[in-house]
């Protein structure tokens, strides 16, 4: 991490592990694809898990036509139940495939270049309340006016945060609190009742995202606070967003590609979303420039009304591991328009195959 470690709710690392796989067809056409979970103890999903899903799901899906993304998933479910982290990276090389074999950039695969630049937020990770304090002017500096603040620790600590934010927070900031399901349902609603109450009296507004671990804790919360509402770790599938939409549990939802399985499957929940009139933050766990490609052209292809922001998690990171990967500046990036995701992974930086399977 460029900053020295990224530090979120109870959890902070200095790097992150992430899997490239690379996918080849007998047409000579290669599709990279990234899965990065965000360590071992934030979600059912961890580094080496990947490593070993795919070569679980490998064997069993030489021969298929990787151009066929629906059968591809079906295959996938076939071969591994549940796992959708390992199967993500497999199926965003399989659209880098298709994308490579019709010379088509994947937004246009995924719904047509509906934004020329996705708006990036810039994470204040969680430090002590001053830091994060300055480091939010810093990113304002640099052209940022959104902004995901980590919290999810100590209540009076986090409240703290947020009088911090908000003494040199200025019209036109977007802050999205995120305490990744850091707060016990007590705690949460302690700390958003004095949110709202500091925010209000400043006539300014902040979301508040993911505040417990569970849907249902999650629900208690939003039903005592008019702030507005993002839920995020549980939501990992078109059941528990119907579920969300039919008791009006958020305002927004935080859709991420390696949570859903891959492109295919996030797809479906991004155009359901669109059909129910929900808004979206577009992303993935972490990742390097592959995974944030893939962010970008989903992002793009997003009808902007439906679109809150998304991260470029490449920025965060010390050293590239693709090239061609989103152009970045200001607060926005655009993803690139070679044909696929529009990356070519950068071998010698990644070092030799972990695995390779024919």
């Amino acid at each position: 991490m460029k900053e020295g470690s990224y530090s979120w709710s109870t959890q902070s690392f200095s790097s992150f592990d992430s899997t490239v796989v690379l996918v080849d067809t007998d047409e000579g056409i290669t599709g990279v694809g990234e899965s990065c979970p965000l360590g071992p103890s934030y979600l059912a999903a961890y580094a080496e898990g990947v490593r070993t899903g795919v070569s679980i799901l490998a064997p069993g899906l030489i021969g298929e036509d990787p151009t066929h993304l629906d059968s591809i998933n079906l295959k996938m479910d076939e071969l591994l139940k549940g796992h959708p982290y390992v199967k993500s990276a497999i199926d965003m090389a399989c659209w880098d495939i298709l994308g490579k074999a019709t010379g088509l950039p994947a937004y246009q695969l995924l719904g047509g270049k509906l934004q020329e630049q996705v708006t990036l937020f810039k994470v204040v990770p969680r430090a002590d309340p001053k830091l994060m304090a300055d480091r939010f002017v810093e990113y304002r500096e640099q052209g940022f006016d959104h902004f995901q603040i980590k919290v999810g620790e100590n209540p009076d600590t986090d409240i703290e945060r947020f009088r911090q934010i908000l003494d040199v927070m200025q019209p036109g900031d977007v802050v999205d609190a995120d305490a990744n399901t850091g707060w016990k349902q007590h705690e949460a609603l302690r700390v958003v009742g004095a949110v709202q109450q500091m925010f209000q009296e400043q006539q300014l507004s902040c979301f508040i995202e993911q505040p417990c671990l569970s849907y249902e804790e999650c629900f208690a919360v939003r039903q005592h606070t008019d702030l507005p509402f993002i839920l995020d770790e549980c939501m990992d599938g078109l059941a528990v967003l119907l579920r969300g939409f039919q008791d009006n549990a958020m305002d927004l939802i935080n859709l991420k590609i390696n949570r859903m399985g891959g492109l295919t499957r996030a797809r479906q929940v991004r155009d359901l979303c669109v059909h129910l009139g929900i808004v979206m933050t577009i992303e993935d766990s972490w990742g390097g420039e592959i995974a944030t490609s893939a962010i970008a052209h989903l992002a793009q292809s997003t009808p902007p009304a439906f679109h809150f922001q998304s991260s470029a998690f490449h920025e965060y990171a010390s050293r590239a591991i693709a090239e061609g990967g989103p152009e970045m500046g200001r607060g926005y990036m655009a993803a690139p328009s070679a044909p696929g995701l529009g990356v070519e992974p950068l071998m010698d930086v990644l070092g030799p195959l972990v695995c390779e399977i024919r």
